[in-house]
């Protein structure tokens, strides 16, 4: 079941509005941290009762604490935190992207999804990527940082119709806290700092990014307080007037002149491709409410993202093929051995069938069936790994032969952000979301304070009609956001998510059979290091996993490429008894924040 939701009338209308808000209801203002002061370490995880939030950010995490903590519910909790992160962690989400909400309802027990991943112009031609001067694609990196690759953002149209079908609150007030967080400001840690200079180039060719991102010239400092009171002023309009100054105002003309006209400074060398974006297609854009993507994992229900993205159909396949085996009764390299096999052969299926279904006959139930993944199964050989990249599987595949196919190409990156939410009630929320690239396209709305997204990137350059992934106009292009929850017994057990572009797909994976399988608590199976085998001739690691299992995993024919970080969960468990742990990453992305209302002793 797909539904198309249009934005809603703004809820907040009968509330007294003025540019200034005053911090009210469940609102709740920015941590102390926020205005430079030192703030204790935020802690990684953590136990107990009343609700649970987890993110990369401890500010964010903060935010959604004192939504749930104040009777919020966990889809109120879920925007605010969201809109936290787009304020201290705007090179990976912010209203210039898109994402995915997977929202579990404890008093229906149904869980439903809302798809607001960006889409292509209406104007956008099938070869849009391919340079005219040359008949080949454009370089990938010069494609990024162009108005070519901006989609029509989704972000803002998903937090409303997530509190206007399922929230408590009104986004006037779930706004709040980021307004007084970006006015105020926050203390830039390392991460932020590195990754500032990491894309200063970029950066510093687009003069409205440069102003605001590059400070007299220059990265921040390590301890500086950053503010945004651009995007406190763009926040405070979206509070007072409702969605429509983003989708339909001038803000929307202004968003399509920067997509279609980059401005850069003469210095800079970058081409900065001109785009399709117009204010019709802002004016134009729907989220989609749409049925999870459902399987059965060790008794366990396993909810997630159906098409456009493609997480839940790998994730979901994958873990059917390694239902065939006791992974528990294993030695920990067979049984990591055959994860790495499982996703490999998933995502050869999942590069074949899984594209925008509104444009692509997606054979969602067949790469979700068990007897599906038990014919991929059975051409894995429990001893040695097979030769990659394999080819994808007929989708009547019932034989065990192993064929070889082209390398796929991954044009996902991996800047993104996940939280997870459960509240009081039972309710849960994952919601992963994103703007590409870490800086998005690098170009900021001029006076508006947000990025805008690179996410049409995603899609394959070269045009070929049996191609899924193919550049169309209006389409959503393919996403590996896994925004995952596990049910047990209709109650929720697990809430798992995690950035990494296609490395998000087997983070999950493998985090669930870390946990489920493995027999580590879930602060281990997050912590735990990780590989990732997405049907390529080497496997992406860690090197805390090299120097565990490489040695180990080298008999069964499994060569590594170089170390590399993956992914940057953000997860909670809930327990029998009702203990909820929110957990996030100790130390990866410079370490996330897991907070429970109630802690336990």
């Amino acid at each position: 079941m797909v539904n198309v939701t249009h934005r809603s009338a703004f809820r907040g209308l009968s509330l007294v509005l003025g540019a200034a808000l005053a911090i009210t209801g469940v609102a709740v203002a920015a941590p102390a941290s926020a205005a430079g002061r030192p703030a204790p370490p935020a802690p990684s995880t953590s136990s107990g009762y009343g609700g649970a939030v987890s993110s990369v950010d401890s500010e964010a995490s903060a935010v959604g604490l004192e939504v749930l903590r104040k009777g919020g519910n966990a889809v109120d909790a879920a925007v605010a935190t969201a809109s936290a992160l787009g304020v201290t962690e705007p090179y990976s989400a912010g209203i210039g992207g898109g994402g995915y909400f997977v929202y579990f309802d404890a008093a229906s027990g149904e869980v439903t999804t809302i798809d607001g991943r960006e889409t292509a112009p209406a104007t956008m031609p099938l070869d849009a990527f391919i340079d005219p001067a040359t008949g080949q694609p454009y370089p990938f990196a010069a494609a990024v940082s162009s108005g070519l690759s901006v989609g029509v953002p989704g972000t803002l149209a998903t937090w409303e119709t997530a509190l206007d079908r399922f929230g408590t609150e009104s986004l006037h007030d779930m706004l709040k806290p980021s307004i007084l967080l970006a006015t105020r400001g926050f203390r830039v840690d390392e991460t932020f700092a590195q990754q500032t200079a990491a894309n200063q180039p970029r950066f510093a060719a687009f003069p409205a990014t440069a102003e605001l991102f590059l400070p007299n010239g220059a990265p921040p400092v390590v301890g500086s307080t950053f503010r945004n009171p651009d995007l406190a002023k763009t926040l405070r309009q979206i509070a007072v007037h409702g969605t429509d100054v983003f989708y339909e105002g001038a803000l929307a003309d202004e968003i399509a002149a920067i997509a279609q006209d980059p401005q850069t400074d003469p210095a800079a060398t970058l081409p900065a491709y001109p785009g399709y974006l117009t204010a019709d297609d802002l004016a134009e854009y729907e989220v989609l409410e749409q049925d999870p993507t459902h399987l059965e994992y060790r008794g366990l229900d396993v909810y997630g993202m159906a098409p456009s993205s493609s997480g839940g159909t790998t994730v979901g396949e994958s873990l059917n093929i390694l239902e065939n085996y006791d992974l528990a009764g294993e030695p920990t390299p067979q049984a990591l051995h055959l994860y790495l096999e499982a996703t490999a052969h998933a995502f050869a299926d999942r590069n074949a069938y899984v594209g925008d279904p509104a444009f692509v006959d997606v054979p969602t139930d067949t790469l979700l069936s068990q007897d599906f993944a038990d014919a991929r199964a059975c051409v894995i050989d429990p001893d040695a790994a097979s030769v990659k990249p394999v080819a994808p599987a007929p989708l009547d595949a019932a034989g065990c032969e192993i064929a070889a196919a082209a390398d796929p190409v991954d044009t996902e990156n991996i800047s993104t952000t996940h939280l997870s939410v459960v509240d009081q009630w039972g309710n849960a929320v994952s919601y992963t979301l994103t703007i590409e690239q870490t800086g998005g396209s690098g170009m900021t709305v001029p006076g508006r304070g947000f990025l805008l997204n690179n996410e049409l990137t995603d899609f394959n350059f070269v045009p070929n009609p049996a191609d899924p992934n193919t550049v169309e106009p209006g389409k959503r292009p393919r996403s590996s956001m896994s925004p995952t929850i596990v049910l047990d017994g209709g109650d929720v057990r697990y809430v798992v998510g995690s950035p990494g572009g296609s490395t998000i797909i087997t983070t999950v994976a493998q985090v669930l059979v870390n946990r489920i399988d493995l027999g580590m608590t879930l602060s281990e199976a997050v912590a735990a290091p990780r590989a990732s085998q997405r049907n390529t001739a080497n496997v992406s690691a860690e090197q805390a996993f090299l120097d565990a299992y490489a040695a180990e995993l080298a008999p069964y024919g499994h060569t590594f490429g170089p170390p590399a970080e993956i992914g940057a969960v953000a997860a909670i468990e809930v327990g029998d008894d009702g203990l909820m742990t929110a957990v996030a990453e100790p130390v990866r992305r410079g370490g996330g924040t897991g907070l429970v209302v109630d802690p336990a002793p």
